[in-house]
């Protein structure tokens, strides 16, 4: 029994102490069971801010492709302005390189693989071409100057005696020029009468000869001279006055400025009537430039107007407007024209009413197609060869519509170059919605095939009617002349100013086309305002090139019918 108790004792104490390692255990269960709850929540906690900076991460990758693709088009960009403001900006193909700089070594004129730094040839005369022909002055007035020996070499050099005339000369020429400003006397012839009539006055004085501007001094040749200075040579009116000064004569700025504006509105008419003449054609070209007129306009914010040029192919008309709205081409135009406007593609010229009724069609530019993929070979040099191909492909089609138009309409070998042609014009289009289905296609390259997409059936006229040209170019020569003026005296400074140089603008590039002497043309017009007291004659269209006879357009031309470069 007593062993029975001591073992009782144990087993209680052995109790105890399982209860006091239970209560331990417990104790330290909880301890554990709170720090599984807290680790579980720092793994939920941690969880998610592994989401959220996977997303973050996903974000700045993404954020880094876009910020990459603007650095490089910003690069591009600069590259494009670059090549713009210090690389050629003329267009003329030439025998080393015909696409733009891009250095195409499948270019015509230039080696396969040749490299950049090979001999090139030499400026000015090639030895293996023939010298141009000397041109013919035979035109000009001769003024004979006799060229004889000095008295005391007229004799022989070794005995002194006396040399004999021949009775002959050894002649040659040379071209010189001789301006000369003078003031016309006009002396006036006076007579008195005989008789003893009381109604007439005793005194007769022949009348003043007619005068373009009454009671000025200056005569009809002085502001031909200065409208054809500024308006057709775009020269500043300051340099003139100082050309003036320099042969003898001093005008005031406000003089001229002021037989300008008299002389303004007697281009009027001849404005309106190039204009009428102008829309009745059925083929036109049509672009726009700036143009400052310094002047406040109710409702104009700044200076810069837009001068527009609307072209056929006998008359040329410029608009001068405050603004680049749709509005002035659609006022330009009547509601029921018909035929072709050759433009660019300015949304402008398609907001038009004509065009959306169907009346007038647009034949968009190539040459400004071809530009976006220059730009593209210029401003990524990665994609230089993609832009190189779809340049060879637009040279391509230059081509065949030249080797097209050698040959007469109706003709086979006119068939043969047209079937070629319309080929090649449908594999242009499968490959640009080739490449457009491509998802990888670069931006640059998707934006420029889907403009091309766009404007196809405008940019396509030219196939089914030969007569229509693939580019807009020649509108923008003619644009250049006045383009040389708003660089050289900015503008005009006043409204009047600005529709002088509308309608000279007009008048000059329509007399271009007609290869007409604008010096002859304005003084033979002139001559006939001042014989009409200084107004515009009644009946203009007799001054217009088309109402003209052969005879009389070979009197306003020279004998080579290049009065002036022709900027036509």
């Amino acid at each position: 029994s007593d062993a029975f108790v001591d073992q009782l004792q144990w087993l209680k104490v052995v109790v105890e102490e399982l209860r006091r390692e239970v209560r331990v255990l417990q104790a330290e269960n909880a301890v554990l069971r709170q720090e599984s709850a807290d680790l579980r929540q720092q793994v939920r906690d941690l969880t998610r801010e592994v989401g959220y900076w996977k997303s973050r991460h996903a974000d700045v990758k993404n954020t880094n492709v876009l910020v990459q693709a603007e650095l490089d088009q910003a690069k591009a960009e600069i590259r494009q302005l670059k090549a713009e403001r210090f690389g050629k900006t003329s267009e003329k193909q030439n025998k080393v390189d015909r696409s733009n700089d891009l250095a195409d070594p499948e270019s015509p004129g230039t080696q396969r693989g040749t490299p950049p730094n090979a001999e090139r040839k030499k400026r000015g005369q090639q030895p293996d071409r023939p010298a141009p022909k000397r041109r013919d002055q035979s035109h000009l007035p001769v003024r004979v100057e006799a060229v004889d020996l000095p008295d005391e070499e007229k004799v022989c050099g070794c005995c002194g005696l006396p040399l004999t005339d021949l009775g002959c000369t050894k002649d040659s020429e040379q071209i010189e020029i001789e301006i000369e400003l003078y003031r016309k006397q006009l002396e006036r012839k006076r007579y008195r009468r005989t008789c003893n009539c009381v109604e007439p006055p005793r005194t007769i004085t022949a009348p003043v000869p007619p005068k373009l501007l009454p009671k000025s001094i200056y005569g009809t040749s002085i502001w031909v001279y200065l409208l054809i200075e500024k308006f057709q040579l775009q020269r500043p009116t300051h340099r003139t006055i100082e050309q003036l000064g320099h042969m003898g004569l001093r005008m005031a700025p406000g003089t001229i400025a002021d037989g300008f504006k008299r002389i303004e509105p007697l281009l009027t008419p001849i404005y309106e009537a190039i204009r009428l003449h102008h829309v009745q054609s059925r083929f036109f070209h049509a672009d726009e430039t700036r143009w400052r007129v310094f002047v406040e306009k109710a409702g104009k914010i700044g200076h810069q107007w837009w001068l527009w040029l609307f072209a056929s192919y006998d008359a040329v008309i410029y608009v001068l407007d405050p603004s680049r709205s749709h509005d002035v081409p659609q006022k330009h135009f009547p509601d029921d024209v018909r035929g072709v406007l050759v433009v660019d593609r300015y949304s402008g010229y398609k907001a038009m009413q004509q065009v959306k009724d169907g009346n007038l069609l647009l034949a968009f530019c190539w040459a400004h197609v071809r530009r976006d993929f220059v730009r593209i070979g210029k401003g990524f040099p990665e994609l230089k060869d993609w832009a190189l191909t779809w340049l060879r492909q637009i040279q391509q089609l230059y081509r065949l519509n030249r080797e097209r138009l050698q040959h007469e309409s109706g003709t086979t070998e006119f068939a043969a170059a047209d079937s070629l042609l319309r080929q090649h014009i449908e594999a242009m289009a499968a490959a640009r919605d080739q490449e457009l289905s491509d998802e990888k296609l670069r931006a640059p390259c998707r934006t420029a095939l889907t403009s091309l997409q766009d404007h196809w059936s405008g940019l396509t006229l030219f196939v089914d009617d030969p007569r229509i040209p693939l580019d807009n170019n020649a509108a923008e020569r003619k644009i250049r002349n006045p383009a040389v003026g708003r660089k050289n005296y900015y503008g005009s400074g006043a409204e009047w100013a600005g529709r002088l140089a509308m309608m000279l603008f007009s008048i000059f590039a329509t007399l271009a086309i007609w290869k007409i002497n604008p010096r002859t043309w304005l003084t033979w017009y002139f001559d006939a305002c001042a014989i009409n007291d200084g107004r515009a004659p009644v009946n203009v269209e007799i001054f217009m090139p088309w109402n003209l006879s052969a005879e009389r357009l070979a009197e306003l031309r020279n004998p080579h019918g290049e009065s002036f470069p022709n900027t036509s």
